[in-house]
């Protein structure tokens, strides 16, 4: 899970740490006033909903920290509000702009917002207590997904027809969907298995901040990455947004538009997380599964808690493909961002290493 922490913060060092980076605070939110905080992304990484996974891949937390940078600069530089104050240099304790750091940041500053608790019975969550203690002032418990294409094995295939997105066609294809207009769709953020929600049951989890304004922002934001990754001659394919909701204005949170949040390609190959998805489906099998049965019986059971269920535990991976993980995620960040921040392979390069993964 990526993004705040579902509790009450308190002003400490570091108040928690998600999967994949630790949460500092510098001053906590209220009711009425926004705090201030960081991010700092660490080298793990997160698959299948599984949380930290054995091994670190070298320079991961630099690249995603980099990417969420430059994107929410551009976003600001196009008029749209971000909780984004800045990074922070090694070797300093004040948020500057990315083009003022010659080494890659790992800590992102940013404002904070309130998390309040979501009570939940098994897989009934309390939304109506959450906005009760929100107020003005809070961390909408939505992803907003947008999609530019459909690829084989989306869960969009299983859960809608192509008639409701608007397509000319009566089944599915057997390959890719490219998009003439981005699907929109609202997912859970909090609950334990994230799912997908209707239109309706997203609007009043959203509290007070509308759905069609989250949409309208959420394309927006999609615009921006696919220009910049088109320039750099990358393609992308879908992604999410987060987003917080303070005194009657929608800003966007979190992180935006990193290969953990997005799925872009290169030259047809996959230049995301979804690579390290797709190994561990083709190398341990076993644990995939295993997962996947947890969370159906949790699912049956009724009960929020399926990771204790699962029976098989991830194994390490070898060096060759934590090296050709950190590759990609370097060089594609270089080209992204444009400059040459991280000693990586030519984009061309760590590609091919992924392509003989």
């Amino acid at each position: 899970m990526f993004g705040y922490v579902r509790q009450r913060v308190a002003p400490v060092e570091v108040a928690a740490v998600t999967s994949v980076k630790e949460f500092r605070i510098e001053a906590a939110a209220t009711t009425d006033e926004l705090g201030r905080g960081s991010f700092v992304f660490t080298d793990d990484y997160s698959v299948f909903d599984w949380g930290k996974m054995p091994d670190p891949i070298p320079d991961k937390g630099r690249s995603l920290c980099t990417m969420g940078a430059f994107n929410f600069e551009t976003l600001e530089s196009a008029g749209i509000p971000t909780h984004y104050r800045g990074v922070v240099p090694d070797d300093g304790d004040e948020p500057v702009s990315l083009e003022d750091v010659s080494e890659p940041p790992r800590e992102m500053a940013i404002e904070l917002t309130q998390v309040p608790d979501l009570p939940n019975d098994g897989r009934e969550y309390d939304y109506d207590s959450y906005h009760a203690d929100a107020g003005d002032n809070y961390l909408i418990p939505l992803e907003i997904v947008f999609r530019n294409r459909v690829p084989i094995g989306s869960s969009l295939r299983r859960r809608t027809d192509p008639d409701d997105h608007g397509l000319d066609v009566d089944s599915w294809p057997d390959e890719v969907v490219d998009l003439d207009e981005p699907i929109v769709e609202f997912s859970t953020k909090y609950e334990e298995s994230d799912r997908y929600l209707d239109r309706e049951e997203a609007d009043a989890i959203a509290g007070k901040a509308d759905v069609a304004d989250l949409e309208s922002l959420a394309r927006e934001v999609n615009r921006l990455v696919t220009d910049r990754a088109e320039e750099a001659g990358l393609d992308h394919q879908d992604g999410k947004i987060e987003c917080c909701y303070y005194d009657g204005e929608i800003r966007v949170a979190d992180v935006v538009g990193t290969f953990d949040e997005n799925r872009f390609s290169y030259e047809g190959t996959q230049l995301s997380k979804e690579v390290l998805r797709q190994y561990h489906k083709r190398t341990q099998p076993e644990w995939v599964q295993a997962v996947e049965q947890a969370k159906a019986e949790a699912k049956r059971k009724d009960v929020a808690d399926w990771k204790s269920r699962c029976e098989v535990e991830p194994e390490p991976l070898e060096d060759e493909v934590l090296e050709t993980a950190r590759d990609m995620y370097c060089a594609g960040a270089n080209a992204y961002v444009g400059r040459e921040l991280f000693d990586a392979p030519p984009l061309s390069s760590a590609i091919g290493a992924v392509r003989r993964l």
